[in-house]
Formats: C-alpha cells, structure tokens, sequence
C-alpha cells in the first residue's frame, strides 16, 4: 500500500456541487471553512498545496439571482466575472483566519500551448509555493471560449498537477470514487478502489453524465484526469467531498475511495496532449 502522507506536493480539486448548499446553489461557509482548515494543516506540515476550485460561474448566477445553466458564452463569462471575485474574496476570508496566504491563478489552454506562457505559468508556481503560499487556480472563464476551454476542473487539475510536477492529485467529487457501474442507478455497482492501469475497461464504464447542473464533470473527465496525472507522475485519488474531513483520512491510509497509481511516462508532454487531443 502506497504511503500518500509521503507524497510532498498536493494538488486539490473541488467541484461546484460540493461548494454549494444543493437547495439553494448559495455557497456551504461550513464546508468551505473545514476544506480551508485541511488545506492549512497540510501546509503547516511542510506540504506544497495547491486548490483547483471550480465554481465562479455557479457563485455568480445565484448572488444575481439566476437559476440554471447560461445559455450563451457572453452570459456564461458575465456569471464568471461576478463570481470569481466573490468566490476568491470567500476564499481570502477564510484562509486569513489560518494565516495562510493565497494567489489566484487563472488559465487557459493558450497558457499550457504556448512554450512561454506556460513556463511563466510553472514559474509562477514554483515561487508561490517557495513562499509559502497556496496557489488557488480556475479556468479564465471570464475569456476563455468553448473553443479554447479545459472543458472542466477535473483536466485542469491534472494538468496543473503535470506542470508543477506533483507527486498526489486528490479529486473531491460528489461520489466515492469508480464504480463498476452508475451507482445511482444500479444499486449492485461495486467501488474500485485500487487502479493501476487505466485500461479499455474502465474507460467503457465510465460515463459522460454527472449528477448536478452545478459541474460539468462526469467519470469520463475523471479517467482522463487520472492518465494525465498518471502519466506525469504522480498518484490521484478519487473521493467523496461531501466530508472534507476525508482529507486528512486519505493521508492517514484510512479513507473511502480510489487510487490511481502512477506510471511515469518519459515521453509524455502536456502541452503536446493539449494539442493533440483539446485543440
């Protein structure tokens, strides 16, 4: 069994579902501050930490009162304009009382495509976490289109995790991590819990579905996060974030989930993944 609390450089991802209150979208301040307290004791034990935190889009809509999806990318980019600001004034909030600094970082495929953007963008990194700092990263939703977008917070993570060369990519998602089938609708579905190579098997159980009109990841997003991360180095682990207690429990080795382990693949390069497969 691997030992996760070796692992050194964390990358964190949270979706829009498990920041928000499902009854009103409104954002869940309890949760947000116990996911802030597992990111500041992380960091207080000598971790580099970084958080890929979806939700700009969602936290803008409904602090204007706007109920379900854009339907338009100006309105989609307008929501995140909003939204960024009020989530990242949350997320500075909460981490102060930890006296813990953060930076905001936003990207777009163009940032990993291009040779100088991308390595300003690893440069940026390697200097936040020397001062201590958590990086907190999103999509550019504000100008990035449907043409040039991630697609999802699930991708981005992964390849976060390939830039900054991180050796744990934990995906906090709204189920305990890849079933045998669609647990929501086969109650017989078995939880995988140990993965180490992503076959044809697995990619046939996954899905393009989610469960919210919150995110926009399914399973599918998931594995193909796991063959970036995988790929790049370092182990990933899919888990329920409803608790984000669970974080400290997967660095403990006692906690309800799948792992990923890694293949580090020489001749893998992010940036001509991105080109070949997102562009």
């Amino acid at each position: 069994m691997i030992d996760l609390n070796e692992k050194k450089r964390i990358i964190i991802k949270i979706g829009s579902s498990s920041l928000q209150h499902p009854e009103t979208g409104t954002l869940d301040f309890l949760k947000m501050e116990r996911l802030v307290r597992e990111l500041c004791d992380l960091r207080n034990q000598g971790k580099d930490v970084c958080l890929v935190s979806s939700g700009a889009i969602a936290v803008g809509r409904t602090s204007m009162g706007i109920f379900g999806k854009p339907d338009s990318i100006a309105r989609r980019q307008a929501y995140a304009a909003v939204g960024q600001a009020r989530l990242m004034m949350t997320y500075q909030k909460l981490f102060s009382e930890y006296h813990q600094n953060t930076g905001q970082v936003l990207m777009t495929k163009n940032t990993m495509i291009d040779n100088i953007s991308r390595k300003n963008a690893q440069n940026t990194f390697e200097e936040l976490f020397s001062l201590g700092v958590i990086p907190i990263v999103n999509e550019n939703d504000t100008v990035s289109t449907y043409e040039i977008q991630f697609g999802d917070n699930d991708t981005l993570s992964a390849i976060v995790a390939s830039l900054v060369s991180a050796d744990l990519l934990i995906l906090l998602s709204d189920i305990d991590g890849l079933y045998t089938d669609d647990p929501h609708e086969n109650p017989n579905a078995e939880l995988i819990r140990d993965v180490d190579t992503i076959d044809e098997k697995l990619l046939f159980m996954a899905k393009e579905t989610t469960g919210s009109d919150v995110g926009t990841g399914g399973m599918a997003t998931k594995l193909t996060a796991a063959r970036i991360a995988t790929k790049s180095g370092a182990e990933m682990v899919i888990a329920n974030g409803k608790d984000v207690g669970i974080l400290h429990r997967i660095f403990e080795g006692n906690f309800t989930g799948t792992l990923f382990h890694s293949h580090y693949d020489e001749d893998f390069y992010i940036s001509d993944y991105i080109e070949e497969t997102m562009v």
